[in-house]
């Protein structure tokens, strides 16, 4: 029996954009994290959880990114977006650490990510 598969490649992230975010698990990650009183994990534990919110983080943030763009000009909300993407940008650049403080962070991120994210969906308010 041959085993083959295809590389896709999309590098204007056409088919990123078209699936949805597992967007419960996570919010319900970045909760149990952020309750964290004295976590006492292996450091390569928090690693693998700090993998997997900077993941998220980065699909949240493209999703942020692509409905920030199609907003008018003169619409704040972009702006307030790119604040957002600046700072999610500096802190995910930033090396993981094997540290429930360097997870709880991750998990913050998520959690600024996802409120942005939410307002950009939010019918735009009405000019006065």
């Amino acid at each position: 029996m041959s085993h083959t598969h295809a590389v896709l490649h999309d590098p204007r992230g056409i088919l990123e954009a078209e699936l949805p975010l597992d967007r419960a698990p996570h919010e319900a990650l970045v909760t149990a994290v952020l309750a964290w009183k004295d976590p006492d994990l292996a450091p390569r534990d928090y690693e693998q959880i700090a993998l997997q919110l900077t993941g998220h983080a980065r699909a949240v943030a493209a999703d942020v990114r692509r409905l920030a763009a199609a907003l008018p000009k003169n619409d704040g909300r972009g702006a307030f977006a790119e604040v957002i993407l600046r700072e999610a940008d500096g802190r995910l650049s930033a090396p993981l650490q094997g540290t429930a403080r360097c997870v709880q962070n991750r998990a913050r991120l998520v959690q600024a990510l996802y409120t942005r994210l939410d307002r950009l969906t939010e019918p735009a308010p009405a000019a006065r």
